[in-house]
């Protein structure tokens, strides 16, 4: 559980990172690593929403921020 959430985490901090560096410069880094493919790209894309599903449900499964209060 808990290296699938680092994953997970890592994952979705990598799909950040090129989101930034198209947004900055225009230039489509997860294009450019899956050489233009459509299907590896869509692939790739896929995996950050079930990244994202599996952050939401350990979030609400484990409530790891309900001892901030």
């Amino acid at each position: 559980m808990k290296l699938t959430t680092i994953i997970c985490s890592a994952a979705l901090i990598a799909y950040g990172i090129f989101a930034a560096v198209y947004a900055l410069s225009g230039f489509d880094l997860l294009a450019f690593l899956t050489a233009g493919n459509a299907a590896a790209y869509r692939a790739l894309l896929s995996l950050a929403g079930v990244a994202a599903l599996w952050l939401l449900f350990w979030l609400i499964a484990f409530r790891p921020l309900k001892f901030l209060s």
